[in-house]
């Protein structure tokens, strides 16, 4: 029986009003509301939450992590889509 060796990934748009953080496949994303720090990987339950001020941590398919800080923002999971809209 063959296993499929490619990563299970999330497909991660993660911007500001007048910047793209990311686009693209990744593995996994980390955040902070306000229960504190949470990771999305692919099959996470659909989600919705605000962001609190701090780092958000994106490990991408292909290429180095992707980090940024944020004052604020909203992130959305539905499916292995994730929407983070940072800095509102």
């Amino acid at each position: 029986m063959a296993k499929n060796s490619e990563p299970k990934q999330i497909k991660v748009v993660a911007r500001a009003p007048f910047k793209l953080y990311f686009e693209g496949p990744a593995l996994s994303l980390s955040a902070r509301n306000a229960i504190g720090k949470f990771d999305v990987l692919p099959g996470h339950a659909d989600f919705f939450s605000m962001i609190e001020p701090g780092e958000v941590y994106i490990e991408p398919v292909e290429g180095d992590p992707v980090s940024f800080q944020v004052a604020n923002g909203i992130v959305t999971v539905r499916g292995d889509e994730v929407m983070l809209f940072a800095n509102m």
